[in-house]
């Protein structure tokens, strides 16, 4: 376990661009006032990010996710088995559209 939690620091440190520019607007409880923790180790899986009061959990996908569809759609089930409800957006998305993604997060936000 120790080890997934030191990935997860890892992962911190390099994320990319998408997820530092997501993060400037989740984190100190930005949104809706709730907390928000990124790189963040669920079951066998680091999400990256997830706000546990809302059981909300957001993915960022880059070009590599393209190929990893039945990957990714698995590990989406597995969440939600567990309770969780995934969004999953673009890279583009959320450096281009930001203010309509924090939208969408938002509604799930409140929706629970």
């Amino acid at each position: 376990m120790k080890e997934k939690w030191n990935y997860a620091r890892q992962l911190r440190r390099n994320s990319t661009d998408a997820e530092r520019h997501l993060w400037r607007h989740l984190r100190h409880r930005n949104l809706e006032a709730h907390k928000f923790r990124r790189q963040y180790p669920i079951a066998e899986y680091i999400v990256d990010f997830v706000c546990l009061s809302a059981m909300l959990v957001i993915e960022i996908d880059g070009g590599q996710h393209v190929d990893a569809a039945e990957y990714d759609a698995v590990r989406t089930r597995r969440l939600e088995a567990r309770g969780f409800r995934v969004l999953r957006f673009w890279n583009d998305e959320v450096l281009l559209q930001t203010g309509d993604v924090l939208e969408v997060i938002w509604q799930n936000l409140v929706a629970r």
